[in-house]
C-alpha cells in the first residue's frame, strides 16, 4: 500500500489462503495454479498454471515488447504527420499550392497506419528490455527520447522538403514545361523515401544498432520491400492516379540519398542526451528497503 501510494504498479505472488489480501490488493496478483489453493485464485489476476516463476519473466518481456513496439509506431507515425502538415501548410501560405497532393498523402497514410504498424507492432520480445526500469503510473508514454527523435527528424525533413520545394529548379538545374512535375514528384518520392528510413530508425529508441535482429522479423522486411516496390510502382507507372512523372535514375539516386540521411540524423539524434528521472520503485529496489504492502492490525 506504501508503492501504491506513491502510484508505483506492484505486483504480488502467492498460493495460500493467507496470501489473498495481498493478492488482491495488488495491481498484478499472481496465484500458482498447481499448488496454488482456491481463495488464492480467485483473488489472484493472473494464475499461473505451470507453477513456474519464469512464466513471469516471459509474460513480463512480452509485456513490455507491446509497450515498446507501440511507442515506436508512435513515434513513426508522430514525424510523419507533423512533417506532412508543416510542408504543405507552408507552401501552400508562401506559394499558394501544395506538394503533396490528396492520393499522395493517401499512401503515405498507408505506409504510416497500415504498413507501419504491422512492421513496428510485429518486432519480438529481446532480453535486454529486461533491464530497463519499470515505467511506472507517473511516466510518460510519449519519453523525452521520443521528443528528440521526432523534432529532430522532423526538423531535417522539413528543411530538406521545403528547400526542394522553393530552390529545388535551381539547384537541381530543372527546365522544361514539365520541370514542376518532376520537382513535386522527386518531393514527394524523397518524402516517402525518408519515413522508410525513419522506419528503420524507430527500430530502436535509444540504441545505435537499429539493424540488430532485424532478420530475424520477416514481417519487417517484407514490409520495407513492398513499400519500395509500391513506390517505385507509383512513380514509375502510375501517374496519372498519383499525380507523378517517372524520375530519372539521377532523380532516384537523389531521392534515396535525401531518405538515407535520415539513417545519419537519427544516429547523431540519438548521441544527444536526455534527461531521465528515477522511479520510487528502483530506488526502494537499490536501497534495499522494502515497505509492507499491506498495514499490519
Amino acid at each position: 500500500q506504501s508503492l501504491k501510494r506513491e502510484f508505483e504498479v506492484v505486483s504480488v505472488t502467492g498460493d495460500g489462503t493467507n496470501d489473498a489480501p495481498a493478492l488482491h490488493a495488488a495491481d498484478i496478483g499472481l496465484a500458482m495454479g498447481i499448488s496454488g489453493t482456491e481463495v488464492a485464485k480467485a483473488s489472484a489476476d493472473v494464475v499461473i498454471l505451470d507453477d513456474n516463476f519464469s512464466t513471469i519473466v516471459n509474460v513480463a518481456k512480452w509485456g513490455r515488447s507491446v509497450y515498446v513496439n507501440i511507442q515506436k509506431f508512435l513515434q513513426f507515425q508522430l514525424t510523419v504527420n507533423l512533417v506532412a502538415l508543416a510542408v504543405n501548410f507552408t507552401s501552400a501560405c508562401i506559394s499558394g499550392s501544395a506538394p503533396l497532393t490528396a492520393v499522395q498523402l493517401l499512401w503515405v497514410n498507408l505506409i504510416m497506419d497500415t504498413l507501419g504498424a504491422l512492421a513496428l507492432a510485429t518486432e519480438p520480445p529481446y532480453d535486454e528490455l529486461m533491464e530497463k526500469p519499470p515505467v511506472g503510473r507517473k511516466g510518460d508514454f510519449i519519453s523525452s527520447v521520443m521528443w528528440r527523435n521526432i523534432f529532430g527528424q522532423a526538423a531535417y525533413q522539413y528543411i530538406v522538403l521545403l528547400v526542394l520545394q522553393f530552390r529545388g529548379k535551381d539547384i537541381l538545374h530543372l527546365t522544361g514545361e514539365n520541370a514542376q512535375e518532376v520537382l513535386n514528384t522527386l518531393i514527394f518520392n524523397s518524402f516517402v523515401l525518408c519515413q522508410i528510413f525513419n522506419e528503420l530508425n524507430s527500430r530502436e529508441l535509444e540504441k545505435l544498432n537499429i539493424f540488430k535482429n532485424i532478420l530475424s522479423n520477416s514481417v519487417f522486411l517484407a514490409v520495407i520491400f513492398f513499400t519500395i516496390i509500391f513506390q517505385v510502382v507509383i512513380v514509375q507507372f502510375l501517374g496519372r492516379l498519383a499525380s507523378t512523372v517517372p524520375l530519372s535514375s539521377e532523380k532516384w539516386l537523389i531521392s534515396v540519398l535525401i531518405g538515407f540521411s535520415s539513417l545519419v540524423v537519427g544516429l547523431f539524434l540519438k548521441l544527444i542526451p536526455v534527461p531521465s528521472g528515477v522511479s520510487l520503485a528502483s530506488a526502494v529496489s537499490k536501497s534495499g528497503i522494502h515497505e509492507p504492502l499491506l498495514d499490519e492490525p
